[in-house]
């Protein structure tokens, strides 16, 4: 029996490719795959009119599975790549996947200026608390006295909040869930891809061959039970004191903004204005 009858799934993967995926046992990036993977499905997006992109770390490496029109990049520069793509081809679906340090550290200043412009982008950013790929530096997003091979004391930086950081910087949609909580964090992802501004998705996943080891969990198992008991609604945290959010942090959505245009309908609206004006100078002459 071919793949392809089993789950139509299967038609958005290049089977070619060598599987099982480069990713370690217990990694949560491939559940975030498949989660992407059944929003374009479900939203009936034609395969051929989405590009998608990544830079450089764990995550960005899907790409290379996935049957879209793909690019990866440069460290840090996935949304860069991606603002030229949706400036040239505003008809186009643009996702970007991207990890915590990609997307927050090097890419940071992009990051918040697609949010600020409302590109028509919507970005998937997994963070696991690491910088896994190049060995387990300490990340933005790496918790205070978290253990990494950069912090052999402890991590002493104050980790950034995605959500926080992309809500005041203007993104339209702002959603946080976390790969034990996949089907919620599913829906999420499908309605940032439906969406025309820049939405932005972050995925709280395990990383247990690097961060986990470092910080004493046994397994991805437990790794997803403490995602599990650290992750609260965002309904219940609005009604938690300071005390009682120690260690956890909140999982919904944050912000819905319909009243923002995108950013290639504004720039085609201003062309349009343009053309007209000269349109009207000429007949004038």
């Amino acid at each position: 029996m071919h793949l392809d009858t089993i789950s139509p799934e299967h038609d958005y993967l290049r089977m070619k490719k060598k599987f099982p995926t480069v990713w370690c046992s217990g990694c949560g990036i491939g559940t975030v795959m498949s989660a992407i993977i059944r929003a374009v499905h479900e939203l009936k997006i034609n395969k051929n009119s989405v590009a998608f992109v990544s830079g450089i770390g764990c995550s960005s490496r899907m790409p290379i599975y996935l049957d879209f029109n793909t690019l990866h990049t440069t460290h840090g520069r996935a949304i860069a790549f991606s603002t030229g793509i949706k400036m040239v081809r505003p008809d186009m679906k643009v996702i970007v996947v991207s990890g915590d340090g990609d997307a927050l550290a090097i890419g940071g200043n992009h990051f918040i200026h697609a949010c600020r412009r409302n590109m028509g982008i919507s970005m998937i950013l997994i963070n696991n608390y690491i910088y896994g790929m190049t060995g387990g530096q300490v990340a933005p997003t790496t918790p205070l006295g978290s253990y990494a091979h950069t912090a052999p004391y402890g991590c002493i930086d104050p980790p950034f909040d995605s959500v926080k950081v992309a809500i005041s910087a203007g993104a339209s949609y702002v959603a946080r869930g976390t790969n034990y909580h996949i089907v919620q964090t599913s829906k999420y992802i499908k309605k940032a891809i439906a969406r025309d501004g820049f939405s932005m998705v972050e995925v709280m996943s395990q990383c247990p061959i690097l961060y986990g080891r470092l910080n004493e969990f046994r397994s991805p198992v437990e790794m997803l039970k403490w995602q599990k008991e650290s992750a609260v609604p965002l309904k219940r945290w609005k009604n938690m004191d300071e005390e009682s959010r120690i260690g956890k942090y909140p999982i919904g959505e944050f912000n819905e903004d319909d009243t923002r245009k995108e950013y290639t309908q504004i720039y085609a609206d201003m062309c349009k204005t343009v053309r007209e004006e000269a349109r009207h100078a000429e007949n004038e002459e």
